[in-house]
């Protein structure tokens, strides 16, 4: 069962513009979505998910109440919901391995929900924009076709995506929006930013860093969120990276140098730093095999719980 737009198969054998210009209440809804500043998200019921990371809950969450992302450039945020059970899962893709991503968040969202009673799945797609490598345009076409494989009905809804994510500043393209989040009690999705993107900020970069592949980081039977347990080998030539200057950082570890956050080289150089820190977390941060598992507390911030109380 295929992709579909207003009950319409897609025909993804037709190129993107051509699909925006077919069905115009798309471009209109990017439009609008566009048009919204970025909201900041405090931590307080807050989820924050990283690049290949996903998460998934429901509105009956009494722990999180958003689930978001942001810092993306080439890479897209996706947003997949039942509208029969509310399930939401969120996503931060960067092409890594598509297709295996979507059939893994498909089956996360369709685990909280009885597809063959009410509701549809509706997918929403946010990020990416005009980049010289049309690494955005790359992904956009890729995530397309997977969500097109799906053995289920998925109704496209959203889609502010690469041309129609793009601002032109002197030459330089750029995304409009870097991070989206979703509420997953009303279903609204607009354009955000966030102070906090923990917990344990570094080591999930880390883990991204070192090659990591799509992770689900949260329980929401439990609502807990659980990091790890990660390994990793040394990171190599990790000395030399922490000594170059943020030109070069910038030039080789992004795929999108002129269009990345100012804070994308600090960034960076904490992830370095924390790897050459822990070259083998077997030892350092994972000496029990176990993940570090965090829940809310009664401010809604995350907090450490240890795995002997579980």
């Amino acid at each position: 069962m295929p992709l579909l737009i207003n009950g319409e198969r897609i025909d993804l054998a037709r190129p993107t513009g051509d699909m925006i210009r077919a069905y115009p209440h798309l471009e209109e809804k990017a439009k609008l979505l566009r048009s919204q500043p970025a909201q900041i998200v405090e931590p307080k019921g807050l989820l924050y998910v990283q690049q290949r990371e996903f998460a998934v809950t429901t509105p009956k969450d009494g722990s999180v109440s958003i689930l978001g992302s942001d810092d993306a450039t080439t890479c897209h945020i996706v947003v997949l919901r039942h509208t029969g059970s509310g399930a939401t899962c969120l996503t931060h893709c960067d092409g890594s391995d598509t297709e295996a991503e979507v059939s893994l968040i498909m089956s996360s969202v369709k685990s909280f929900s009885n597809t063959t009673g009410y509701g549809r799945l509706e997918v929403h797609l946010v990020g990416g924009f005009n980049d010289d490598r049309q690494l955005s345009q790359k992904l956009t076409n890729q995530l397309l076709r997977a969500f097109d494989l799906q053995p289920d009905d998925v109704h496209l809804v959203t889609f502010c995506v690469t041309e129609l994510n793009d601002r032109e500043e002197k030459d330089i393209h750029f995304p409009i929006i870097y991070g989206i989040a979703v509420n997953v009690k009303t279903a609204e999705i607009f354009p955000a930013t966030f102070p906090e993107k923990g917990p344990d900020e570094d080591l999930r970069s880390a883990h991204v860093l070192t090659g990591a592949t799509l992770t689900n980081i949260y329980d929401a039977k439990m609502e807990q969120l659980h990091i790890g347990p990660y390994f990793w080998r040394p990171f190599p030539h990790v000395d030399f990276w922490l000594e170059q200057d943020d030109k070069q950082i910038l030039q080789n570890l992004s795929t999108s140098p002129l269009a990345e956050p100012p804070h994308f080289v600090s960034h960076i150089r904490a992830t370095l730093t924390f790897l050459k820190e822990h070259p083998f977390p077997s030892r350092s941060l994972f000496p029990d095999r176990k993940p570090r598992i965090y829940k809310k507390n009664e401010e809604g911030l995350w907090e450490q719980v240890c795995s002997d109380k579980i």
